[in-house]
């Protein structure tokens, strides 16, 4: 029943985050508000609300692992998994904001967890670094939204709210959602500690996986229809808020409302791996503006390797000295010479983009 519980509330924070977008993303594009701001901004706060509520329940329940966890795995995922996977069905396109504000942001974010999380706990003053730094994100982009759509003059293509009936409904969609995910958030989180003590695993794996797996639908959903659709921009923006929402506004909100125990496993090995993996997201941006598909293929096989790893360590398994030792000297060399291959491919193809450019 537990188990039951647990897939049920998955349901409902998925369902609860769609109803939550659905309505804030409405409100907020009918004020002005371009959307890839909103693309930053309210959907990816929407997507990530699952992993916020979870992470929230699980501090109050003196789950430090299940809270921390849960963001590290997710944003992990992200990049490797849902960007990997969206750079498969078709080459990303990477917008300029994103290479010069928002990857630096995120990159920002990760090296101040890692640091705030050196000493064992995200504290709350910590926290409240945190969702400082958050609130200067979202003014600057928001100021900046407003100050593009004057320029511009206004956009015809902006949904305009008619009556007080569409903000009453918008409205009741955010509520509702937002009620589907705490209830959704309290029976996931109950059955995830259950399913880890059933099986003997560490909740900290079960965090890392199950749970940011199932927190991470909205993400994956969105990612891979916008890729679908030809929105490929949309796809990047909505893993790189989803990212700075997670390590700004749910580490901060959630060690607010109760300081967060970091785990010495996850200090020596997963909070590096996302670090690494938040940092690598500029270069690769930045090379031609797009992720090709090598590259995202190369994601993949570092999310597959990674996921080994935890499977390995969650069974206490004697491989995983050995397959320690053959990441180090082999598979982590070779999916660095795989970017390193696709860099320079990419710069092939844009040092000729450009003169067949200026010859037209």
């Amino acid at each position: 029943m537990t188990i039951l519980l647990a897939f049920i509330g998955l349901v409902l924070l998925i369902v609860g985050a769609d109803l939550l977008v659905r309505g804030a993303s409405t409100l907020a594009a009918a004020v002005g508000i371009s959307p890839l701001v909103v693309g930053l901004t309210v959907v990816a706060f929407g997507t990530s609300a699952p992993e916020l509520a979870v992470s929230i329940k699980a501090a109050l329940a003196h789950e430090g692992d299940v809270a921390m966890g849960n963001v590290v795995g997710s944003n992990i995922m992200n990049v490797l998994l849902i960007l990997g996977m969206s750079a498969v069905i078709a080459p990303l396109l990477v917008n300029r904001q994103l290479i010069l504000l928002d990857v630096p942001v995120m990159i920002a974010a990760a090296i101040a967890v890692f640091m705030m999380a050196k000493d064992g706990e995200i504290s709350q003053i910590d926290g409240a670094i945190l969702v400082a730094m958050l609130l200067l994100y979202m003014t600057v982009l928001i100021v900046r939204s407003r100050r593009e759509n004057i320029g511009r003059g206004t956009d015809e293509s902006t949904p305009k709210l008619r009556g007080s009936k569409q903000v009453i409904l918008n409205l009741i969609f955010m509520i509702s959602g937002l009620a589907m995910l705490v209830f959704g958030a309290d029976w996931l989180v109950n059955g995830a500690v259950a399913l880890a003590n059933a099986l003997h695993v560490d909740q900290l794996v079960i965090s890392l996986t199950i749970v940011a797996i199932g927190t991470s639908l909205p993400e994956i959903a969105t990612s891979l229809m916008a890729t679908w659709r030809g929105q490929r921009d949309i796809a990047v923006g909505n893993v790189v808020g989803s990212n700075i929402f997670n390590l700004l506004s749910i580490v901060g909100i959630a060690s607010i409302v109760q300081p967060l125990d970091v785990s010495n496993q996850l200090l020596r090995f997963d909070l590096p791996i996302m670090l690494i993996v938040c940092i690598a997201c500029w270069p690769i941006f930045w090379m031609g503006r797009r992720i090709m598909r090598v590259e995202g293929v190369v994601f993949l096989l570092g999310y597959i390797s990674y996921t080994v790893y935890l499977v390995l360590r969650a069974g206490k398994s004697g491989a995983l000295p050995q397959f320690e030792f053959w990441m180090t000297v082999a598979i982590l060399p070779l999916l660095g010479l795989g970017m390193l291959a696709a860099w320079l491919v990419e710069h092939r193809a844009s040092s000729r983009r450009v003169p067949e450019a200026s010859l037209s």
